[in-house]
């Protein structure tokens, strides 16, 4: 059996989506064992360059509908019309568990990740585009302001561009303000189902980089701890808070990413080459979501001024959250795979 339908065939809650949403992916993924998948502005660019065959002449009409439309209106609808049809090829998981499973995630404009207004704007159109819409938007300061108003709209959010302890309580403490105002004026929550993301291999690169650039030396085996550090100490918090949403695991650089977290109450997103990976692996599927991270590389790790912002609850304020360094190359990277988006768009626009 392949690795991850065990893991979701043993562990129920330990959910696993597809980190794309490419037709064929989810196809995969779904016959696995996957209850969810994710797209942004890179994913469909690359999805785009997959599938030309079955989006250009689509795109030629996106064109036409929009006489005076710019490559970005076109690049939003493309972005739009691939997250509608990852929906509906998702529907009936989420029709079968009532909401709480079968979404996929479609990510808010990057750049604006320091206007909650617009950010609010946006995520209440897209969860318009099918029931099963989980909007995605950056775990800044305003992010989190637009976590608490888009969850109050009644909208599952996911929150990303997220690497912290710090930012993973923020974000959970703004959706639990906005569900307990829905809650007093009656509105229901019951088929809402939000998650924080944590990108642990982003988070591994980071401290990686941070140390090859200050020279610290320390054991490379604890800088692959980094990110599973990080989530399972979050995944403590949350459930001792007893906090209504999941934790969600991203940016895979190696097997603890999955193994590490099998047996949570919480979700993986994974990319088509990692589950192919992991699938074939001959990693034993079993629990270890409360095994605890090895001492002697946990006690490494806390030398590190730079992991310790990122572990311990206390160790950002939300103004800190979008100078850190993993948020600031991965939302770099976001900007750029956005900008690449527009000029896949621009030669079906500017032609003979």
């Amino acid at each position: 059996m392949d690795k991850l339908l065990e893991t979701t065939q043993k562990f129920p809650n330990t959910d696993y989506w597809n980190d794309s949403c490419a037709k064929s992916d989810l196809e995969y993924a779904i016959a696995r064992g996957a209850v969810g998948a994710t797209t942004n502005p890179i994913i469909v660019g690359s999805v785009f360059k997959r599938e030309t065959d079955l989006w250009k002449d689509r795109v030629y009409e996106i064109i036409g509908e929009k006489p005076s439309g710019s490559e970005e209106d076109v690049a939003w609808k493309l972005i739009e019309e691939m997250g509608a049809r990852g929906a509906g090829m998702l529907k009936s998981i989420y029709d079968k568990y009532k909401g709480k499973k079968g979404r996929i995630s479609i990510q808010t404009n990057a750049r604006h990740y320091r206007n909650t207004e617009a950010m609010v704007t946006q995520a209440k159109h897209f969860n318009t585009l099918a029931p099963n819409m989980q909007v995605k938007m950056p775990a800044s300061a305003a992010g989190i302001k637009a976590f608490e108003e888009a969850t109050y709209a009644g909208i599952s959010i996911n929150a990303t561009v997220s690497f912290t302890v710090p930012q993973a309580i923020a974000v959970a403490e703004a959706v639990e303000r906005g569900f307990a105002r829905r809650e007093a004026e009656g509105l229901p929550i019951d088929t809402m189902a939000p998650v924080c993301t944590l990108m642990v291999g982003r988070a591994d690169d980071w401290l990686k980089a941070w140390v090859a650039r200050t020279g610290v030396i320390v054991d490379p085996d604890c800088l692959e701890y980094v990110g599973v550090a990080i989530f399972k100490r979050a995944y403590k918090i949350y459930k001792e808070k007893g906090y209504r949403l999941r934790l969600l695991a991203a940016a895979f650089r190696n097997h603890y990413h999955w193994s590490e977290f099998i047996g949570g109450d919480c979700a993986m997103t994974i990319t088509q080459d990692w589950q192919e990976k992991l699938n074939a692996s001959n990693v034993e599927v079993v629990s270890r979501i409360d095994k605890p991270v090895p001492p002697v590389l946990l006690d490494q790790l806390l030398t590190l001024p730079e992991f310790v912002k990122a572990y311990e609850p206390d160790g950002q304020a939300p103004e800190e959250f979008e100078h850190y360094g993993a948020f600031v190359h991965t939302l770099s990277t976001f900007l750029d795979g956005y900008d690449d988006l527009l000029k896949t768009i621009r030669p079906y626009m500017v032609k003979e």
